[in-house]
């Protein structure tokens, strides 16, 4: 698939990107899809709900999650990108490996979404150069199990976007075509709950780059927070959700190219709603042209 399939500027609304982690230490489902065929069967279940691509990843993210093993991450994610791919769906692979990347995007893979930006993995931006495939780079200040001891900012909106945009500088240096690239803001990522609300509220001067954003509040841990009961403790991820969707709106009347969510019903509902109010109507489907 080329680029331009995916330009964010073919698009009338925001799109909406289903979490399939085939994991069995997820923070947000605890594992319910590790098993491949789990895995494929809610990759489905998002692409039947209306995702508009799903994002397959075999390695957790969550605060102090250790590495896991290559052979591993390639053993639980192949299968599932394959045979999502062979049912249609557009997806991303979620991984800082090159070589992780590289068996996805040949597996059918059109999307390479890495945490790291490129940082992790010297091959990285050479692969992305090579393949011309659209690249999520995140903020991204370390691995998951230190990564809070980097959650020190001078102005987080204003280093955050340094930061990126040293990224951008870095991988189109390496050959990687603006076009390609996607910015995240690496929400919950060497970030406290302050610092996600402050990068939302100023998303505009994130947007400012001139590269498209892709949002993922999705049961993140500050969310939970927001939303605790009167003793303080955090309701759970899969109580998030309805967070999550206003959210989901929010970046969208924005202008974010997508957001990425592990229930896509109500965010599809959400950025829907969005493209309609800022349009001052309903604007046609299917999302692009």
């Amino acid at each position: 698939m080329q680029v331009a399939d995916l330009s964010p500027h073919a698009f009338r609304r925001t799109l909406v990107m289903g979490v399939v982690n085939v994991t069995p230490d997820s923070f947000s489902d605890g594992g319910e899809w590790y098993e491949p065929g789990a895995g494929e069967a809610h990759g489905r279940e998002l692409l039947a709900q209306g995702a508009d691509l799903l994002d397959v990843g075999g390695e957790s993210t969550r605060p102090g999650a250790p590495r896991v093993p290559e052979a591993e991450e390639l053993r639980r994610v192949l299968p599932v990108v394959s045979a999502l791919a062979e049912a249609g769906a557009v997806i991303s692979v979620d991984t800082m490996r090159a070589t992780v990347a590289e068996a996805a995007l040949d597996a059918g893979a059109a999307f390479v979404n890495d945490v790291s930006g490129g940082l992790a993995d010297p091959d990285m931006p050479g692969l992305a150069a090579e393949r011309q495939v659209p690249f999520v780079v995140m903020h991204w200040r370390g691995h998951s199990d230190d990564m809070y001891a980097s959650a020190v900012y001078d102005d987080v909106v204003t280093d955050v976007r340094r930061e990126l945009e040293a990224r951008v500088e870095a991988l189109t240096a390496a050959g990687v075509s603006p076009e390609q690239l996607i910015l995240d803001p690496g929400l919950g990522f060497a970030k406290t709950g302050a610092h996600n609300w402050q990068l939302l509220n100023r998303i505009d001067e994130l947007g400012a780059i001139g590269l498209p954003l892709l949002i993922g509040t999705s049961r993140k841990r500050f969310l939970g927070h927001l939303l605790a009961g009167a003793d303080g403790t955090p309701v759970p991820p899969a109580e998030r959700d309805d967070a999550t969707a206003a959210t989901s709106a929010l970046a969208a009347a924005h202008g974010a190219f997508c957001v990425r969510v592990h229930q896509v019903p109500a965010s599809l509902a959400a950025v829907r709603v969005a493209a309609a109010w800022t349009a001052g109507g309903a604007p046609p489907e299917p999302g692009h042209e």
